[in-house]
């Protein structure tokens, strides 16, 4: 059983259509959803698109062909809307071969190339991870453990996360191993609440890693399908979260040898090039294996999962669109490229 596997519904013989009628209410169903969340990624997303195609707009006003000056300004463009400068010059590079190869571009072409490169360079980037985490095996529970600065929106993400799965049917537990805060641990419990989750917890200024043991023993005792563990959030740069967070791992893979099965590092997309360096930071302190950027809604910084994606090669798993349970969106490459360049 792999992540995606807790998100397929458990359905009872009551809720399987059965007749040619209800079976295509259910279609239409999915089909009027789909387009509905198609709409709120591009709304999500639209300050990011607005910002990058007004700056693309002026790098191109007057010109006809595509030449090292265009270059030189979509440079800026890529750099300014927080791409990240290796990932730029990849792309800038790119156009070049295309360029030297079809010897003529026009600037009105330039809108498709862009799109194509980063789906291109995104696709690379996911390719190999089309799943996340490990194989587990029925009756075991999923763990990941979730990492990130305080402010990155590390709680909500995992209580919206424990709400999708609910929904799904699944039994979830949550350990409060974020014990630094008081105030991290009753946000949790409120998420927990309204999600319909176990939380477990204990004092604060706890040991984290007793939390996560208990967490997970308590699981297992109970059949739950997933865990979802909380981390402190402070900062990055602090020589002990290497330690800590390798602790908390040990002792897990007492209770259940390969957990983590996942570690989800959450980075706030409003941050910008922060994002990136919080994202080197993480991967040197503990293995990630995936990746949820939030807040992408209020910010014209959504470049930011380009590059990320490209740079660490570690897939985006979510990406946080606005306040509400569902738009904490499963990131899908092809539609978030769609949703800034149009469908091709």
């Amino acid at each position: 059983m792999g992540f995606f596997d807790l998100f397929k519904k458990k359905k009872d013989s009551a809720e399987v259509a059965s007749t040619p009628e209800e079976q295509a209410a259910a279609a239409q169903a999915e089909e009027q959803k789909a387009e509905e969340q198609k709409q709120e990624l591009e709304e999500g997303l639209q300050k990011t698109k607005s910002g990058f195609f007004s700056k693309l707009a002026r790098a191109v006003a007057g010109r006809s062909t595509v030449d090292a000056d265009v270059l030189d300004d979509l440079e800026e463009v890529l750099i300014t809307s927080d791409v990240g400068v290796e990932t730029t010059v990849k792309i800038i590079n790119r156009i070049e071969e295309r360029i030297a190869r079809d010897k003529y571009m026009n600037t009105s072409e330039l809108n498709t190339i862009l799109r194509d490169e980063i789906a291109s360079l995104m696709e690379e980037s996911h390719s190999k991870r089309e799943d996340f985490g490990l194989e587990v095996k029925e009756g075991t529970p999923y763990v990941m453990m979730v990492v990130g600065v305080n402010g990155a929106g590390k709680t909500t993400t995992i209580g919206k996360l424990a709400a999708q799965l609910t929904k799904a049917g699944r039994k979830v537990y949550i350990g409060a191993a974020d014990t630094f805060r008081a105030a991290a641990i009753d946000q949790l419990a409120v998420w927990a609440e309204r999600a319909g989750a176990t939380m477990i917890r204990q004092e604060m200024g706890s040991d984290p890693a007793s939390v996560a043991y208990d967490t997970l023993k308590s699981a297992v005792a109970n059949g739950a399908d997933v865990v979802l563990i909380d981390t402190a959030g402070r900062l990055h740069n602090k020589v002990g979260l290497m330690n800590e967070l390798t602790k908390i791992r040990n002792v897990m893979a007492k209770v259940i040898p390969d957990a983590p099965h996942e570690v989800m590092l959450v980075l706030d997309g409003s941050t910008g090039q922060n994002a990136f360096e919080q994202a080197r930071q993480f991967t040197q302190a503990t293995q990630v294996t995936s990746l949820t950027i939030t807040k992408l809604d209020g910010t014209a910084k959504g470049g930011v999962v380009i590059g990320i994606s490209d740079q660490f090669h570690i897939p985006v798993r979510y990406i946080g669109i606005g306040e509400g349970i569902d738009q904490l969106r499963m990131f899908n490459r092809k539609d978030f490229v769609n949703a800034l360049f149009g469908e091709q």
